[in-house]
């Protein structure tokens, strides 16, 4: 049996040192990364808090088909699928309760604002009410200036993987955009 000397001092083998493997993302952890932002775009939308729900479940479930492409592709791919179940549901809505006004759909519950981590009330009050102005700011946008805002200034999406969510150019985008954050700095500006 011919085996290579050892030296002493040389440690380990070179195997034993290497770094500890790197934990790729996975699915789950992406999907409950992005759950609640994708509720409030949902509910946002819907105005309805139910139909929220589902349209996220909706979307998550869809993604599970998508578990195999990179990690890198999941976020434009579920605010894809998601803008898409939300249309759904919209023509759903429109379909079979036409005779209802759009009021009627608000339920009034809360959406879960609060942080957990941060007891003083005043804090809490103080993010619950900005969080409401800026819920019905958001609301009074026509769709495609909520979407584009959501998508590129609360997502952080590029200008590109915003247009291919939304289906439009570039150009749209970038008009939406500017529309939805003159209105929302009209509708905001005497709140500071």
């Amino acid at each position: 049996m011919n085996s290579a000397p050892v030296c002493p001092d040389a440690g380990p083998p070179l195997l034993d040192r290497a770094a500890p493997a790197v934990a790729l993302p996975t699915l789950e952890a992406f999907l409950a990364d992005t759950s609640a932002r994708a509720f409030r775009f949902a509910e946002a939308s819907l105005r309805h808090r139910e139909d929220a729900l589902d349209a996220v479940q909706e979307a998550m479930m869809k993604m599970l088909a998508y578990r195999d492409r990179p990690a890198d592709e999941w976020p434009p791919l579920f605010w894809r699928i998601l803008r898409t179940r939300i249309i759904d549901s919209q023509r759903r809505r429109r379909f079979r309760l036409g005779w209802l006004t759009s009021s009627n759909h608000d339920d009034g519950q809360p959406i879960d604002w609060m942080d957990e981590a941060t007891p003083d009330p005043a804090r809490q009050h103080d993010s619950h009410e900005a969080w409401l102005r800026m819920r019905e700011a958001m609301r009074a946008l026509p769709a495609r200036q909520r979407e584009a805002f959501t998508l590129r200034v609360l997502e952080e999406f590029d200008v590109a993987q915003t247009a291919h969510i939304m289906g439009c150019s570039e150009g749209s985008v970038k008009t939406h955009l500017s529309r939805a954050r003159a209105a929302l700095q009209a509708q905001l500006e005497d709140w500071r």
